[in-house]
Order: structure tokens, then C-alpha cells, then sequence
């Protein structure tokens, strides 16, 4: 039986904020960043460090998302309501757990009924997508459009992120760089097809078809490379990837110079990424319907793409 252990419950285990010199990018932080500011508080947690933290077989997680740097202008309530829960959704997929319930506490500046009962709508249609419930949650006055979710799930054998073996599969699911284009689309003005691409379905099915072989796992909401360099630190290994494998998603492609430079680091899709024995990928495959790619392999050190080091980037705050 592998050792139980969780994360703090504060910043939703990912960080937030567009990437500099990214369709645009955003500015860098002062002060204290989101990640170092988990590290400060994993250091006073004992166990911190996954998508989620684990109680017996109950998975928990919990994240907040700010209208400034989560919902660019033309996102819907109704897709802000989705997102912002699929996003706990996918922390509990990142387990391998199965997904239970989730809520939501509501900020604004103000309260209008159209925009949230939108919200309400797509929280509760993320959750459906999943077998979930959205079962709730609070509401509260803010100077900006702000909400804060939590979903809970459960799991007799979680899967962590410090498994990774040298000589095991690289794996991920679904196509990375959906979020990067439908921000290409916000800019542009195409609202209607911006939000198509920023709905995501949180992989619990996925994630439950890799938890019986998966070594090491989590979600690639702050981007390929940044897991990779998340995962080989916790596991203590490294990871090659081949370039010609990451599955760039077709909408990206039409939209950005590099997409798969912008698919490995722009982050926010949501996708599994995760490491497997070369034997059980096939048996994986078989058990879930969404695609997932052997992108690379484990190694004991470094993280390359291409034979080239990969650099530690992604979505921040």
C-alpha cells in the first residue's frame, strides 16, 4: 500500500496567470509568486505536494479563480461556471479518483440573476459530464467577478507524484493547447468559439482507467514542461519527450508561429499527464475512450524535448 499524503488546501495545487510572451502574455509578478508561496506552505503541511490531499479514501481539493487572470473578457457565466469547477474536477482525476460532488462560493460585485444562474447552469452540467453533483456552495460581495471551488472524490489506491520510474512510458491524454487557442480567440473577438474552447471535460474517466498502472500522475494545468519538472521533482527522475508524439490540438495549430512550443508551455488544458510501464499502455488505452499519447519516456535526470533541455515554464501568476 502506498503512503497516504496530501497538499495544502490554498492555491488549487496549479498557478495562475497568463504566461509572458504568449499570444500577449501578462506581467511578471512582484513579491512572492503563487509557487513559492505553496512552498512555503507545504513546508508546514506535512505531505503536501499533489493535485489533492488525501483523507482515508477521500480525495479533497479546492481552488480559486479571479475574472483579472482566469476569465478574459467575453467569457460567459455560463462557461466560468464550468471551468471553474471542471478545474476542481480535474485535480480529483489527477488522484485517479472517482469524482463525487463539488461546490462553489460565488463573488461579485453585484448580483445578476441571468448571469448567475448561467454559472449555476454550467457547474452543474461540468459535474453531470462527470457523474458528479454540484450540490451547492455560498455567495459573497467582491470588487471583482471571483470564485472559489472545491470538489471531493474517492479512491482506495490514489496515484501521486513521486512514482516515476526510470524506463516508464510518458503519457498524455486528450490534445494539449486548446486554452492557448481559444485565448487567441478572445483577442480576436470570436467570443462564441472562445468559449467552446475554454469548456473542457475534466478526465475522471481517464484518470481512472491510468490509476491501476500509473506510477506518477497529475494534471497539465500549469503546462507540459512545468509538470514534467513538478513530476521529476517529486520522483526524483527526468523525463525525454519526443516533439513529434505531444498531440498539439488542431485548433492550435492554425493559430500561433510554434504550437508545440506553445502546447508544451501555455498550460490550462487540463489533460492528465503521467507515467506508466511501457507494458500496461495498451491495457490503458483499452479502458478509456479519450485518446492518450506516448509523448516520451522516464529518465533519471533532466528534462529534455527533443535531446534539448526543456525549460520550467508555464501558466503563473
Amino acid at each position: 500500500m502506498r503512503r497516504r499524503r496530501g497538499r495544502p488546501a490554498v492555491g488549487g495545487g496549479r498557478e495562475r496567470g497568463r504566461i509572458p510572451g504568449v499570444l500577449g502574455g501578462g506581467r511578471e509578478p512582484e513579491g512572492m509568486n503563487e509557487r513559492a508561496a505553496l512552498d512555503v506552505v507545504g513546508g508546514l503541511v506535512a505531505g503536501a505536494g499533489d493535485d489533492a490531499a488525501v483523507v482515508g479514501d477521500a480525495v479533497f481539493t479546492i481552488d480559486m479563480l479571479h475574472e483579472t487572470t482566469d476569465f478574459p473578457a467575453g467569457t460567459t457565466r455560463y462557461t466560468a461556471g464550468w471551468r471553474s469547477v471542471g478545474a476542481s474536477l480535474s485535480d480529483v482525476a489527477a488522484m485517479g479518483a472517482a469524482a463525487t460532488a463539488a461546490v462553489g462560493v460565488y463573488g461579485a460585485p453585484d448580483f445578476d440573476e441571468d448571469e448567475l444562474r448561467a454559472y449555476v447552469e454550467g457547474a452543474l452540467d461540468v459535474c453531470e459530464a462527470v457523474d458528479a453533483e454540484y450540490v451547492g456552495g455560498d455567495l459573497d460581495g467582491h470588487d471583482e467577478f471571483t470564485v472559489a471551488t472545491a470538489a471531493v472524490g474517492h479512491s482506495d489506491d490514489p496515484v501521486f507524484r513521486d512514482g516515476a520510474t526510470p524506463g516508464d512510458a510518458l503519457v498524455v491524454t486528450g490534445t494539449l493547447g486548446r486554452t492557448a487557442a481559444a485565448m487567441h480567440h478572445f483577442e480576436a473577438g470570436d467570443a462564441e468559439r472562445a468559449n467552446e474552447l475554454f469548456r473542457f471535460e475534466p478526465r475522471v474517466g481517464a484518470g481512472r482507467a491510468l490509476a491501476g498502472h500509473a506510477t506518477a500522475m497529475m494534471d497539465s494545468s500549469d503546462g507540459l514542461a512545468r509538470s514534467l519538472h513538478q513530476l521529476a521533482e517529486a520522483s526524483g527522475c527526468g523525463f525525454a519527450v519526443d516533439g513529434d508524439s505531444v498531440p498539439v490540438a488542431d485548433e492550435l495549430r492554425d493559430t500561433v508561429e510554434n504550437p508545440l512550443d506553445t502546447a508544451a508551455m501555455y498550460g490550462e488544458d487540463f489533460e492528465l499527464v503521467a507515467t506508466v510501464p511501457t507494458e500496461a499502455v495498451e491495457e490503458v488505452r483499452g479502458a478509456t475512450d479519450v485518446p492518450v499519447s506516448v509523448v516520451g519516456e522516464v529518465t533519471d535526470s533532466g528534462v529534455t524535448l527533443d535531446g534539448e533541455p526543456l525549460a520550467d515554464r508555464g501558466w503563473t501568476h
